[in-house]
Parts: C-alpha cells; sequence; structure tokens
C-alpha cells in the first residue's frame, strides 16, 4: 500500500466561482487585478497540442515501449502463479490438481518439469522481462525528452513572442513578476512534468489496463472481485478533481505574486535602502511567501486524504480477493497458483494507481503553469493592414482611461506639422506619458482618433509603423550583449560605418574608448554602462530607425547635471528635421521646441512658443520663472 505521513488537512477546500474574459479563442480565466489571464483547460490542451507538432512520432514511439514495459511486468506474477502450482503439484506428487481444479492463467496444474529446474526457468523468465523493462524505460525517457523539450522551448518563446506584440499598454497593468514567472517558473513546471511526471502517467496508466485485464484473463470470478476497486477509486477522484484544479491555480498564482515581491526587491534594492525602507518591503516579501507556503502546506494536506482513501480500497479489496481466492480453492474451483497470480497483480497495481493519486497533484500542477502559459500565449493580438507614408499626426478627442478607472487624458487636440518640434510639460500626473505613447502608436486611446498622414495608429500594420515613428522613454534597457547588437536593435542588417555614424551624431565618442570598442560585451556579466551611455545607445538607435516622427518620453531624464547638456545637444540632432513630441523633464528641453503644450489634469490647458507663454504670465511663466530664477 502506499505510505505517507499523517497530517491534519484541515477542512476540504470548495471550488470558488471564477470570472471569464474573452480571448482570441475563447473565454480565458482572470486570475486577478494585475495579472494575465489562465487559458480554459481544453484551450490549454490545444495549444499543448499544436507545439508537438513534428514530435509526434516519438510521443508514438514512447506509448508503444510503455505497453510493451506494462506486458513485461505481467511475466512475474504469471510465473511465481504457475511456480507455486509446480512446487505443490511435486510435494503432494500431482495430487494437488486431481481435485478437477482448472489452472487457469498462472496456475498451469502438475508439470513435467522437477522444481529445481522450475525455478530456473522462472527465474529466467522474470529476469529476461525485467532486461526488456528496463531497455523499454530507458528508450521511452530519451525519445519523450526529444519530444517534450522541443516542445516546452517552443511554449516559452510563443509566450514571449505575443507578450512582446500584445504591446506595453496591456503589460503595462501587470505585475512583472507574474510574465516572468510564465516565462521562467510555469515553463519550468512543464517541462519537468513532461520529462519526469509523464512518462511515470504513461507507465502507469498503461500497467493499470494490462493488470487488469490479465487479473480478468486468469479467472472471471477473481476479475469481478477486483472490480470491487473501481467504484471505491472512482469515488476518491469524484472527491479529488473538482477541487484540485482551484488549489493549484491558486498555488501557481501565489508562486507568481511571490516572483514579483522578490523582483520588485531586488530591483529597487537601492531605493530601499536610500530611504531605510527594506522593513515593510521584508513584510510585504514575507506575507507573499507565507502565502505561497500555506498554500503548498495545504496541497500537501489535501493529497495524503486522497491517499488515504486509496489505501482503504486497496485494503478492502485485496483481502476480498484473497478470501475469495480460498473459497475458490477449497471449492476445487481454482488452483493456489491462479490465485497467487490474481494477489499478486492486484498487488500490482499498487504503486500505479498510487503514483497516478501521488503525481497527480505535479500532473495539476503542470496543467495550472500550462495554463498560464497559454493564458498569454492566447491574448488577442488585433490585426493591423494599414501603410503609413508620412504626413502630419493629428490627435483630435483624444482620451484615455486607465482599466482601474483612472482617467489620463481628456479631450485633447494636437496636430505636429512635418518637421515640427512640440514638446509637453506640466507636473507628475498631468498625463504627458500618456498622451506620449498615444501618439507613439503603443497605446490605443479609449476615445478620439490619431492619425499619421490620414491613417489611424491603432490600424497600422506594426513593421510599417515602427518605420516611420520611434518612441525613447525614460525606462532605457540595455541588452545584455555588444554594444554592436545593442545599436542594430533599431536596424538588424546596420553596417559598421552606419553604426559609427549613428554614435558621432550623437557625440558618443566614448563607444571607441572602450576595451573592444563596438564589440565589447555590456550588461551583467560585461561592461557596465552608465544611465547617460545607456540614454546615448537609445538615442543614437533613433539615427538608425530614421522615422518620420520621434516621441521622447523624458528620454534624457536619468542624466546626471554634467550629462545634461550633452544629452540635450544629441536629443537635438536626432530631432533636426523630424516631426517631434518631446515630453520635457527639464524646463530647458522646451525653450528650443517650435512650440510647447501645458497639460494639466489630462488637458492642455496652455500653447504657444517660449516667449509667448513667458508673456501670457500663466502656468508655463511660473514654471519658467522658477525653472531658469529669473
Amino acid at each position: 500500500m502506499t505510505r505517507f505521513a499523517a497530517v491534519d488537512p484541515g477542512p476540504e477546500p470548495e471550488p470558488g466561482p471564477e470570472s471569464e474574459t474573452e480571448s482570441e479563442t475563447g473565454p480565458a480565466t482572470e486570475t486577478a487585478t494585475g495579472s494575465l489571464p489562465l487559458a480554459r483547460p481544453a484551450d490549454s490542451f490545444r495549444m499543448l497540442w499544436r507545439h508537438t507538432l513534428g514530435q509526434r512520432g516519438f510521443v508514438t514511439l514512447v506509448g508503444i515501449v510503455g505497453l510493451l514495459a506494462a506486458v513485461a511486468g505481467l511475466v512475474a506474477p504469471m510465473v511465481i502463479g504457475w511456480l507455486v502450482d509446480v512446487l505443490l503439484a511435486a510435494g503432494d506428487g500431482g495430487a494437488a490438481t486431481d481435485n478437477g481444479a482448472t489452472a487457469s492463467g498462472g496456475g498451469t496444474g502438475a508439470s513435467p518439469l522437477d522444481p529445481a529446474g522450475a525455478i530456473w526457468w522462472a527465474a529466467a523468465a522474470v529476469a529476461g522481462a525485467g532486461l526488456v523493462a528496463a531497455v523499454c524505460a530507458w528508450a521511452g525517457q530519451a525519445w519523450l525528452a526529444r519530444a517534450a523539450e522541443p516542445t516546452v522551448a517552443g511554449l516559452r518563446e510563443a509566450v514571449m513572442d505575443r507578450a512582446l506584440r500584445i504591446g506595453s499598454a496591456r503589460l503595462d497593468g501587470t505585475e512583472t513578476g507574474d510574465l516572468v514567472s510564465r516565462v521562467a517558473e510555469d515553463a519550468r513546471e512543464v517541462s519537468q512534468a513532461a520529462t519526469t511526471v509523464v512518462p511515470l502517467v504513461v507507465q502507469s496508466l498503461f500497467t493499470v489496463v494490462v493488470s487488469g485485464a490479465g487479473l480478468a484473463v486468469v479467472d472471471w470470478r477473481l476479475g469481478l472481485v477486483g472490480l470491487l476497486a473501481v467504484p471505491m477509486y472512482w469515488t476518491t477522484l469524484r472527491w479529488y478533481l473538482p477541487r484540485s484544479g482551484p488549489i493549484y491555480r491558486q498555488e501557481r498564482a501565489a508562486f507568481g505574486t511571490r516572483a514579483s515581491r522578490l523582483l520588485g526587491g531586488v530591483s529597487g534594492a537601492r531605493t530601499l535602502r536610500a530611504y531605510d525602507a527594506q522593513g515593510p518591503e521584508l513584510e510585504r516579501i514575507h506575507a507573499a511567501s507565507a502565502q505561497a507556503r500555506d498554500l503548498s502546506i495545504g496541497v500537501f494536506g489535501f493529497l495524503t486524504r486522497a491517499f488515504s482513501r486509496n489505501n482503504r480500497a486497496e485494503a478492502v479489496v485485496l483481502a476480498a480477493l484473497l478470501g475469495a481466492g480460498y473459497l475458490l480453492v477449497t471449492g476445487g474451483y481454482v488452483t493456489a497458483g491462479a490465485v497467487t497470480t490474481a494477489a499478486l497483480l492486484f498487488h500490482r497495481l499498487f504503486n500505479p494507481i498510487g503514483a497516478l493519486v501521488g503525481m497527480f497533484d505535479q500532473v495539476q500542477s503542470a496543467g495550472a503553469s500550462l495554463a498560464r502559459m497559454t493564458g498569454v500565449i492566447d491574448l488577442p493580438v488585433p490585426v493591423r493592414t494599414g501603410q503609413l507614408h508620412g504626413g502630419a499626426l493629428e490627435l483630435a478627442g483624444i482620451c484615455h482611461t486607465y482599466r482601474d478607472g483612472t482617467p489620463a487624458v481628456h479631450d485633447v487636440h494636437l496636430e505636429i506639422g512635418p518637421g515640427e518640434v512640440v514638446a509637453v510639460v506640466g507636473f507628475t500626473g498631468a498625463g504627458k506619458s500618456t498622451l506620449a505613447q498615444i501618439a507613439a502608436g503603443m497605446v490605443a486611446p479609449t476615445a478620439g482618433t490619431a492619425r499619421l498622414g490620414g491613417v489611424e495608429l491603432t490600424e497600422a500594420e506594426p513593421v510599417s509603423l515602427r518605420g516611420h515613428v520611434t518612441m525613447v522613454s525614460q525606462e532605457v534597457h540595455g541588452f545584455a550583449t555588444t554594444v554592436a547588437e545593442n545599436l542594430r536593435v533599431a536596424r538588424p542588417g546596420a553596417r559598421v560605418e552606419d553604426l559609427e555614424s549613428a554614435l558621432a551624431t550623437v557625440g558618443a565618442e566614448w563607444v571607441a574608448q572602450l576595451p573592444h570598442g563596438l564589440d565589447t560585451e555590456v550588461g551583467e556579466d560585461g561592461h557596465r554602462l552608465d544611465p547617460m551611455q545607456l540614454q546615448m545607445l537609445a538615442l543614437a538607435r533613433v539615427v538608425l530607425a530614421d522615422p518620420q516622427l520621434v516621441v521622447l518620453d523624458e528620454a534624457t531624464a536619468e542624466a546626471s547635471s554634467a550629462g545634461a547638456r550633452q544629452l540635450d545637444v544629441a536629443a537635438a540632432r536626432i530631432l533636426a528635421g523630424r516631426s517631434a513630441l518631446v515630453v520635457a523633464h527639464r524646463l530647458s528641453q522646451a525653450v528650443s521646441a517650435d512650440r510647447i503644450l501645458v497639460m494639466e489634469g489630462g488637458r492642455i490647458v496652455e500653447s504657444g512658443t517660449h516667449e509667448q507663454l513667458r508673456a501670457a504670465g500663466g502656468r508655463y511663466a511660473d514654471l519658467s520663472h522658477a525653472w531658469f530664477g529669473d
């Protein structure tokens, strides 16, 4: 029987209601506010099946060797039952089978073999079957790895592809750790299940089916007794399955929240130390970890209750099988060897069935992880076919409200002509960044239209959009690769001469002083670039992309006082001859703009040149006097 530690699992959890949200393949379950959705089980397995295309030959081979291994496992019980009858016949001088009993299956009646020879034959048969089973297990594991690893890799890449294609607006409303855990922890969970759990599950299923069939072949009456286990196991499944799904989904979601907390604490370590705020953040991390821990303990307790129900079924049915076998043997209907074979075959079911229940938590956990990955893959990506051909940027009646209901921009009208540079200033929360994202085509406004040359940005084909509009935000990212490859993000086929020209335009002469110049590895394991250098690379990418419209969202805000002037000069150079919308962090960035907009409460409250706005004596004039000290 399956043995387990006795724990107090507490009250049985009940599945709770789930809300639904539409995806491109059907309803998907939203996990919580700030989290990405979960896919339905049917959609998850559909996605898994799609990604096994090209690997299904290996899957078929795994099934074949699994069946062979299960059949080989029948040899030992059958041979032992036969050996019992042989030894009994030898001890009784053949009288053991003269009472009319039919030796079916494992019982064969009297045998001409002497006991010693029978034992040797039995040992050889068991050893041969064990060798076959071992070879099948090895081959199945190897073939399954060949099928599973490419499949999981494809799922992981599909998650990343969809995350990059759905746009920042959808991801900005979610926890960073949620997406990271789906690409990392959930992919690892699915991979581990595919390479370690699935082989055991497949083998266990084959063993249960083949052993059950073998039990019926030995003697139909003993087979009927063995069927008593079916309703008992079915009762366990009916109790287990409805409760297990919600529990494992909650556990995986808690793991995602924990990852988000840990990631936030690590990335914000400097800020926390600067304000001596480690304590509250550690408390939040502890709370998230404690929730994940408690859910895992609850899952274990829940699982032990399922084990106890299976153990009860095993004890009851084995006792009934032995009792019925005793009556059949004494009545002369079967041999002792047949009963021995039947008992061993039923006992052989203990481990597979226990394994199926024991591993079902891992299967459920992997299923929850697969649902989380599929939830991202199934996020709808709008079909955009519009082609941009240049022209003026027109924002008409733009309004935008975030998913949580917070208004950001209201009734904004703006036109930026070819070659015109417009700066936007205002206090934090005025709606400047949201307006910039709408102008760059990264966020679809909840009302109003944003057009470039008469074509709506939300309908523009992505390649065409990025060929005409480029946005540089305050959050500049440097990839862990060479400086050259960091620049080629904007133009993959750029020549070395193009890269050098772009760097010269923004005044990044420091690249030539790096250990290997453009081939210098940068990032965590390479040369560390400071914020100003990263921003210069971002501006150089704009030169390589050569767009018509540039949107700078406080793109030079991270520079120190010493580098601020240098970055302002670099920004002015890349804007020459281009249309631009510049969200200005420093008022000095707005002075040279053709037009300045002042935003407040999501609205444009002032518009004009630097001199006009100063003379008007409004909000901009107050900001200007405070900034320049005049």
